[in-house]
């Protein structure tokens, strides 16, 4: 899942924000969404008077990160199915490197790349 923090971090990883909720829309992106642009002698942030980027930059880049995330599900599938690495290795041991095989080919067939 993709929220509007990792869509500004992947505008500008450096992005210092402070994100109330989670808009979905500009004026909700507009209230709810603060750049810093430094602290003051307490080290209380201070807020910039304008959004580094648009409401149209920040969704746009938040789809393309969860069509991303949405591709590489079967990953996330089968990352949880695979045996553990001390497993796998115990399985190469006992049955070889073929035998190994078999056991990982069953969780690419059960979760396909899309």
């Amino acid at each position: 899942m993709t929220d509007i923090i990792s869509a500004i971090k992947a505008l500008d990883a450096n992005a210092q924000v402070v994100v109330n909720g989670e808009p979905s829309n500009q004026a909700e992106y507009e209230s709810q969404v603060k750049y810093i642009s430094g602290a003051d002698e307490n080290g209380t942030a201070i807020y910039k008077d304008t959004q580094d980027f648009t409401w149209s930059q920040v969704s746009a880049k938040k789809a393309e990160l969860q069509t991303a995330y949405d591709n590489n599900e079967y990953q996330r599938k089968r990352a949880d199915e695979y045996p553990s690495i001390a497993d796998q290795l115990d399985d190469i041991y006992h049955n070889g490197v073929d035998g190994w095989k078999a056991t990982i080919k069953s969780t690419k067939d059960k979760f396909p790349k899309s």
